[in-house]
């Protein structure tokens, strides 16, 4: 963590140390103050972008002791910046932000959901434990990162029964996402965790966000979020963090520096804005979803619909007609991938955002070729439900 200095007339404090020494606070409060705690007393009101890549240091001396000191463990240097791989203060803030609101020590930024993701891979491989116990459905990109062993890994995928039982010496990790992309099934993250036994537990939270759910709290060593997702909020900005304690952060931290995976200062300061407004937007979203979902499950065009029990802003539905005709038919939903932006999203993940996942493991994890994911706006439901009513229906008359 980048540590930031400031003072009063009394006394010196790190930001870090404010930031451990201070009450718990709401997870609403949080949103709008983490990783800003110390603005007011710079005469700051927004936080700044620094877009530096390198930063002048004339005691070269220093600068090989902190090298020395992030190549052992990891930890980012103490006191300035030294190189826009090693860290940047703007991407910092978001991750201390993001690391508040998840309930860990730590959280580390990347260019992607992706890179995260491959970061974690890495570090793991990198002490021998190659092996990935998974859960489908996972996001059809991570599904095929695990199953074509790009990065060396192997994977064993099973239900959260077999979990134990497919755990080897040489295990890494075991990786689940709840609720599930694009079927919304949830797991029993405590239960799950217990199974894992001393193996890190990895929960891609990204669906759920910290306002629905903290994996942390329920025995998960590991958070992923594709942060595009809901914690930018706008669609605007590409991004991925792992929240963690800080030993597993570190390692992180050293795989994004040999890597290059490094989140770009302008995103860091775009995610730190959506988070404050996230609790907001996730509330207002996933109460529009779960008065769709309600229309949805009555509509004579849909067979089926998934909304967890959790609630939050994603809804999956099956369809009696041809699901591409309701994809071609609405006009006021955005027929595009991605999700938790401000504007309702439709797309078909057997075409899209599935498609890399074998046809058969597909189905057999509950991706079938009918099956839409709606990821809800803000935008007013009657608007939203007058789309839809209309585009199912469209649908129901080119089948018949």
């Amino acid at each position: 963590m980048f540590t930031l200095l400031f003072m009063d007339s009394a006394s010196t404090h790190t930001y870090d140390e404010v930031r451990l020494s201070a009450a718990p606070r709401a997870l609403a409060t949080e949103a709008v103050h983490a990783g800003r705690d110390d603005l007011a007393r710079q005469g700051l009101h927004a936080p700044p972008i620094d877009l530096s890549t390198t930063y002048p240091s004339y005691d070269s001396r220093a600068e090989a002791a902190r090298i020395d000191a992030f190549a052992t463990t990891g930890a980012e240097p103490e006191g300035p910046p030294v190189y826009g791989r090693l860290g940047n203060p703007t991407v910092a803030r978001f991750e201390t932000a993001l690391a508040r609101l998840e309930g860990t020590r730590s959280a580390v930024a990347f260019a992607s959901g992706m890179a995260a993701l491959s970061a974690v891979l890495l570090a793991r491989a990198s002490m021998g434990l190659r092996h990935v116990v998974a859960v489908r459905p996972l996001y059809g990109c991570s599904d095929h990162l695990l199953t074509a062993g790009l990065l060396g890994s192997e994977v064993t995928w099973t239900d959260p029964a077999g979990i134990t039982d497919a755990l080897r010496p040489d295990t890494g990790l075991v990786m689940v996402e709840s609720p599930a992309n694009p079927t919304l099934a949830e797991v029993d993250l405590r239960g799950v965790a217990h199974a894992c036994g001393s193996v890190p537990l990895l929960v891609d939270n990204t669906f759920a966000t910290p306002v629905l759910q903290r994996p942390a709290e329920q025995g998960a060593r590991l958070v992923l979020h594709s942060a595009t997702k809901y914690l930018g909020g706008h669609g605007d900005v590409l991004a991925g963090v792992v929240a963690c304690d800080e030993e597993f952060a570190g390692r992180l931290r050293q795989i994004r520096f040999a890597t290059g995976g490094v989140l770009h200062p302008l995103a860091g300061y775009l995610l730190l804005r959506g988070l404050s407004t996230l609790p907001v937007r996730v509330r207002a979203a996933s109460a529009g979803a779960a008065e769709l979902a309600r229309r949805l499950a009555a509509h004579p065009g849909v067979t089926r619909v998934h909304y967890p029990r959790l609630g939050g802003a994603m809804i999956a539905f099956e369809v009696e007609g041809d699901p591409h005709e309701v994809v071609g038919g609405v006009r006021l939903i955005t027929p595009a991938v991605s999700l938790g932006s401000v504007d309702t999203l439709i797309q078909h993940p057997a075409s899209i955002s599935h498609r890399i996942v074998d046809a058969e493991d597909r189905r057999g994890a509950g991706v079938s070729d009918r099956l839409l994911r709606l990821s809800v706006g803000l935008e007013d439901v009657e608007d939203l439900w007058a789309d839809l009513d209309q585009a199912l229906a469209r649908s129901l008359v080119r089948a018949g």
